[in-house]
């Protein structure tokens, strides 16, 4: 009788141990299918951009915003109705159809390596700094499943030859390809950080796209993306951006102020701590973003004191907001802050060239 409690008291317990193992494991590892979203960072673009010849030193400062997005858990979910300034989304909501979250990193990564390029061009039309462009490669945004290519290639990935071609463009890409019937193979070289490896991968008929006319073809099953370079026709004006592992189209508008403040003799800033956000395209339009509301937040923690946000725009009979949203999250949080509606370039440097330069500390 004994021993038999005995063995009954330690099945409780085992059983008890195991099921806080897996309540355990249910609240803090067992992923939902949401993003949290609340304020990131707002980081100083100054030692992000550089120049072959820089200038004096700036007493102000533009800085970039993020938004931190994370995986939510259970824990993480019932936190953000608690936590000020956290929204919860569904994934599929951005991500594209069969896309992973893998890929949208990836596509993230790619999409800002093309907004730097345009705020490189913003500056330079500004400035009127003569430059040109070049193609300087192929990235893969994306490999999609239930092609051979899934087995070899990541998103991420560098081509730089087909067979015996070299890749520069989208364009090598399908004439390397051409003439190839389902099954044969290609040779695929590709760069993956610094390593170097050639493949073998064979074709397979891709998908029809809407609008696409010519009938099927074969192909990788990949989306490439051209990588390009924007050069200065002087060596004294080239610009370089490194901005780390920082995704998304969102810091076009700052990078094209501060390259602009890095070619300029005067300080743009006039000593101010200036946040804002806003994709940027070639002529210097700013386009409108998502998660504003919490890009103020995170400028107001970093002590910005003027915010450029993008205005709001009509689009097919809708409107999309950015300022609105940004000046009422201002409101709610309290800030000293200045919100400022931008809708070009040219009119965030009007802003600032009406201030006056601030003294003191």
């Amino acid at each position: 009788m004994g021993e038999t409690r005995h063995i009954k008291q330690a099945s409780r317990i085992v059983f008890s141990v195991f099921g806080a193992i897996l309540l355990l494991f249910f609240i803090y590892f067992m992923p939902l299918p949401l993003y949290i979203f609340k304020p990131g960072s707002a980081d100083v673009i100054g030692p992000m951009v550089k120049v072959s010849q820089p200038g004096p030193e700036d007493r102000g400062e533009l800085m970039l915003t993020t938004v931190s997005v994370s995986n939510a858990n259970v824990i993480g979910y019932l936190l953000s109705f608690i936590l000020p300034y956290q929204e919860r989304q569904p994934k599929q909501d951005l991500l594209r159809e069969g896309e992973t979250e893998e890929e949208y990193s990836q596509r993230q990564e790619v999409v800002m390596l093309t907004s730097q390029a345009d705020a490189m061009q913003a500056a330079y039309n500004k400035l009127k700094v003569p430059y040109h462009i070049s193609k300087d490669g192929v990235v893969l945004q994306r490999v999609y499943t239930g092609f051979p290519a899934h087995d070899v290639l990541l998103p991420g990935d560098y081509l730089t030859k087909i067979d015996d071609q070299a890749i520069q463009s989208y364009v090598d890409v399908r004439n390397a390809l051409s003439g190839k019937k389902e099954g044969d193979k290609a040779a695929v070289t590709f760069r993956r950080g610094s390593a170097l490896r050639t493949e073998d991968i064979a074709m397979k008929t891709l998908p029809v796209q809407p609008g696409e006319t010519g009938g099927p073809r074969v192909g990788l099953g990949v989306e490439p993306v051209d990588v390009l370079s924007v050069k200065a026709e002087s060596e004294a004006q080239q610009v370089s951006i490194q901005a780390g592992d920082i995704g998304g189209p969102s810091a076009g508008l700052m990078f094209s102020l501060e390259i602009y403040n890095k070619l300029v003799p005067e300080d743009i800033t006039k000593g101010y701590k200036i946040a804002g956000t806003g994709e940027i395209d070639p002529e210097g339009h700013v386009g409108v973003i998502g998660g504003i509301q919490h890009k103020v937040v995170a400028a107001d923690r970093a002590g910005a004191e003027i915010f450029f946000a993008p205005k709001d725009v009509s689009e097919g009979g809708k409107t999309i907001a950015n300022y609105s949203v940004a000046q009422k999250r201002a409101e709610e949080i309290g800030t000293k802050m200045k919100v400022v509606p931008v809708g070009t370039m040219q009119d965030a440097l009007d802003y600032m060239a009406s201030l006056q330069t601030k003294t003191g500390g």
